[in-house]
């Protein structure tokens, strides 16, 4: 019997998480559009000419703990059967002086971040292992800034999650970061994107031996006009394409990123787990993607295995 794959997108609605679900839509795989305002993604996927029949909405806000619960259950209850998760969306709020809450109490962004991904992964871990599609992958989107060896990364505030000692101590008010310092918006993203890739490596280390699921991560390119920049200032909304463009040569656009995307949720290349893929910092015609090194930070095992801990008590069971 042959089964038409699903694939989960979280964020699908903008930016690389739509152009990812235009291309794996293309590739005759259902789309379920996760996303909090599902009237703007029903226009996005009608603006780019997404077939109707190849994809679904399903409402999902990964700040709160038991919307992804929610999803969950509401997926399960929908008859698809999942081949692939791509953990894609993100907020980033660069200009915020004092943090926001999710409804759990938990700083947005991370809560946002990691957490909701965190615990999507592994409520679904189980729906993928009893997938009857052969290759069935889970992908968590990456970035450049989670690197303190790489440019994106050097710029301050550079990413650390120290002693993990916010997490440990609940995460909530008056606590900000995962260290346990002084609240700082810039370095809450990155440290939120080390988490991902810290998450990737875990999921991997614990099972895909025993379940066959291939567990990735990647790093598309800069794609510097996406709308996760749209709470920046607005000079920097116009500025950061070109200077991406002309002086560093790391532009990416959100076409190409979502085919970059697709690409590793569907190609038979990319089925080696516990991969950070990337396409490299400075974008040449043709260049083919390679298995590039993540930062010490988010190799470093003992601290995977803490921050799943952490995490897992924060989130509550799955």
């Amino acid at each position: 019997m042959q089964h038409r794959p699903t694939v989960i997108i979280t964020g699908a609605s903008s930016g690389v998480g739509l152009y990812a679900a235009k291309a794996l839509a293309a590739r005759e795989w259902h789309v379920v559009m996760a996303c909090r305002d599902l009237a703007k993604a029903a226009a996005a996927a009608e603006s780019l000419g997404i077939p109707a029949a190849n994809y679904s909405l399903m409402s999902i806000n990964l700040a709160d703990l038991e919307s992804v619960r929610q999803f969950v259950r509401n997926f399960r209850v929908s008859g698809h059967v999942l081949g692939a998760l791509v953990c894609n969306a993100a907020i980033y709020m660069p200009l915020l002086k004092e943090p926001l809450r999710s409804p759990q109490g938990y700083e947005l962004t991370v809560a946002t971040n990691h957490l909701g991904h965190f615990l999507l992964a592994n409520l679904l871990l189980e729906d993928l292992r009893k997938s009857p599609i052969a290759d069935r992958r889970l992908v968590i989107l990456g970035t450049v800034t989670h690197n303190p060896d790489e440019l994106g990364g050097k710029i301050p505030p550079r990413p650390d999650l120290g002693d993990l000692r916010g997490l440990a101590q609940g995460f909530q008010a008056p606590i900000t970061m995962i260290d346990g310092k002084k609240f700082e918006p810039v370095k809450a993203y990155k440290d939120s994107k080390v988490c991902n890739i810290l998450t990737m490596r875990e999921l991997h280390r614990r099972y895909h031996e025993a379940t066959g699921v291939t567990f990735t991560s990647l790093y598309p390119g800069c794609v510097a006009d996406t709308p996760l920049f749209r709470n920046h200032y607005p000079l920097f909304q116009k500025l950061f394409p070109l200077f991406q463009k002309y002086i560093t040569k790391g532009y990416v656009s959100q076409e190409l990123s979502g085919e970059r995307v697709a690409a590793v949720v569907a190609d038979p290349e990319y089925k080696q787990s516990g991969a950070y893929w990337s396409w490299g910092n400075r974008q040449q015609k043709g260049r083919r993607s390679f298995v590039q090194k993540v930062s010490p930070q988010a190799r470093d095992e003992k601290n995977g295995q803490l921050l799943w801990e952490l995490s897992a008590k924060l989130v509550g069971s799955f």
